[in-house]
């Protein structure tokens, strides 16, 4: 493994964030750990401490990174879909990517952001490709008087679908008797989108509500 005097400032963020997003991957938010990283890549904590400032700093970039991932992952299902059924592409692909890549998704909603960190401009901007991919597909299926709309009731659907989702990866809806909690969640999205006025295909956006 290279040393310090191998690799500019860019290549060992790189490297560092590398080796931080598999170890992430591997062991979860809960047993993650900067010393580790370090570890890996031969370094010392010290050094990565100094590129990134924090702990807390370094989860944000692995974070934006699981962003990132996760806005490709709804692109490349969204790529094969047609018509309503993007819609089903879009609430299908939020499960999936939870579950094949739980330990990534998971660690975006268990890192908290210290009180005097706020979140650089710069890592939201790069986070927000998520967000504009649910608004410009649930834009596309509203009537344009309610386009308006479109950005608050993306994140109210997100929200939803993220409550199912986390109720089913953790297992509360198996201790209630649900056995499909995807078909619950695209049945409320459905409902929500039709009552702003959209024109679902029935099979397409998931049949009739559960």
């Amino acid at each position: 493994m290279g040393r310090r005097s191998d690799h500019t400032r860019d290549e060992l963020e790189a490297l560092i964030l590398d080796a931080a997003q598999q170890l992430m991957e591997e062991v979860g938010f809960a047993r993650f750990s900067a010393r580790e990283v370090a570890k890996r890549i031969g370094y010392s904590v010290g050094t990565v401490m100094h590129v990134f400032g924090s702990v807390d700093a370094l989860v944000l970039e692995i974070n934006t990174r699981t962003f990132i991932l996760w806005a490709q992952w709804l692109e490349e299902r969204l790529a094969e879909a047609r018509g309503s059924e993007r819609i089903r592409a879009l609430v299908e692909g939020y499960f999936d990517f939870a579950s094949q890549r739980s330990n990534l998704w998971s660690a975006i909603y268990e890192h908290r952001l210290p009180e005097t960190m706020a979140m650089p401009e710069d890592l939201a901007r790069r986070r927000s490709g998520l967000m504009a991919i649910v608004e410009r597909e649930v834009t596309i299926v509203l009537p344009e008087a309610q386009h308006g709309e479109a950005a608050r009731l993306s994140r109210s659907l997100v929200a939803t679908v993220h409550g199912h989702c986390s109720f089913a990866l953790g297992g509360s809806f198996a201790l209630m008797g649900e056995t499909e909690p995807l078909a619950m969640a695209m049945a409320r999205v459905v409902e929500v989108l039709r009552a702003h006025g959209a024109d679902l295909d029935s099979e397409d956006a998931g049949g009739p509500a559960a």
